[in-house]
């Protein structure tokens, strides 16, 4: 004969009776037992000062208290495996319940006769206290098996809420990753054409600054492009885009822009999710250079941090906090996209930089994906007008 796995109904109701019958049960019961013995044997033994005869009498009634409460316990179990997967109504599934612990009554009640007077069994059973005996033990037991069966259908709602939130968790996730993957299958009209009619005035004044400017861009679209068809990206990726979406606006710019990017080469493949930098980078420049007519300088670092954090800084040194103050949809997205992913073990801050700017501070778990682009931001020269510290 061979073995076969048991069928899931099988494994189910076994694993429905494990619930049930545990060692924490199995436990409690023995502690209830204990109690419920010791009140009877302070009651009966009061009169008595021989302490020999008043611990044997506790540790003998303990033992058939155990005998009746593990009796209705193992009934239990197998009520409840029963139970499972059959759709009854709540009062023939309560009558079944009753029966059980009625079944356990009489067993446990047999048990402690057979146990005291086995094996000869001179003394006769006493009806008046097998009566006695299971009705009590009924009593008690019917409150337990409430109380137990209250007890799981409060866990088991904890469960379902539990994955409905994970579920609901997830689906937030999701629905975060298809926003993102619309507005990356979009490339900003204004800045396109910004952009290229730069291109077209610049090869009618200077022809070399407009093919340096074209470049620009046509890199900017060889990263950005193969991003918007992959839900995940890495350090890397994010910033070849933002080194070549800031080359363009400082052809723009002129010397109104100046830029550093630095991290380390052992972080590019860190993950991160697509356009944080980008739109990082974005807002220093729309709110803190731009409306200064001198312009600014724009700082983006990544660096490890304790305890296997990326921390990714973005930091300018232009006007700083000014109306909302860091409270715009841009980075209002941010932050519900990385509580989406990462929960509370990411976030993004926003403070005063000195002697003036914001800093912007990114910081999630450190985890490696694989780099799918050159590391363009690392080895790329400058070109002949770009004007870079």
């Amino acid at each position: 004969m061979t073995y076969q796995d048991p069928p899931a109904a099988a494994v189910s109701r076994w694993a429905v009776f494990r619930r049930v019958v545990n060692l924490p049960h199995v436990a409690a019961v023995f502690y209830f037992a204990f109690v419920f013995a010791l009140s009877r044997i302070i009651a009966w033994q009061a009169a008595t000062s021989d302490v020999s005869q008043w611990t044997y009498e506790l540790a003998r009634y303990t033992r058939q208290s155990m005998i009746s409460g593990l009796s209705i316990l193992a009934c239990a179990g197998l009520a409840e495996a029963w139970l499972a997967g059959r759709a009854l109504r709540p009062r023939a599934a309560w009558g079944v319940r009753g029966g059980a612990v009625a079944v356990g009554t009489v067993l446990g009640a047999a048990l402690r006769y057979t146990v005291v007077y086995a094996p000869d069994f001179k003394e006769p059973l006493e009806w008046s206290w097998a009566a006695y005996t299971t009705s009590l033990w009924w009593l008690l037991g019917c409150s337990g098996y409430g109380l137990l069966h209250l007890s799981q259908v409060e866990r088991a709602t904890r469960e379902r809420l539990a994955l409905a939130r994970q579920a609901r968790e997830v689906l937030a996730a999701q629905q975060m990753e298809a926003e993102l993957s619309a507005l990356q299958a979009q490339i900003e009209p204004h800045f396109l054409f910004n952009t290229l009619a730069n291109v077209k005035r610049l090869y009618d004044v200077a022809p070399g600054r407009g093919r340096d400017m074209l470049a620009s861009l046509i890199a900017y679209l060889q990263t950005a492009l193969p991003g918007m068809r992959r839900q995940h990206a890495c350090l890397g990726d994010e910033l070849d885009r933002v080194q070549h979406y800031l080359a363009i606006l400082q052809m723009r710019m002129g010397e109104r822009l100046r830029f550093d990017i630095t991290a380390a080469p052992e972080l590019r493949d860190a993950e991160m999710p697509p356009m944080v930098v980008a739109t990082l980078v974005e807002n220093a420049i729309k709110h803190g250079l731009s409306p200064l007519p001198e312009g600014g300088r724009l700082w983006v670092t990544a660096m490890e941090t304790a305890g296997n954090k990326l921390l990714v800084d973005v930091r300018d040194d232009g006007q700083g906090f000014v109306g909302a103050g860091g409270s715009g949809v841009g980075l209002a997205n941010t932050r519900a996209r990385l509580l989406a992913l990462y929960g509370q073990q990411a976030y993004l801050a926003l403070e005063a930089a000195a002697p003036r700017g914001v800093l912007a501070r990114v910081c999630l778990p450190l985890r490696r994906v694989a780099s799918m682009e050159p590391p363009s931001w690392r080895q790329a020269e400058p070109t002949e007008d770009a004007l870079t510290s």
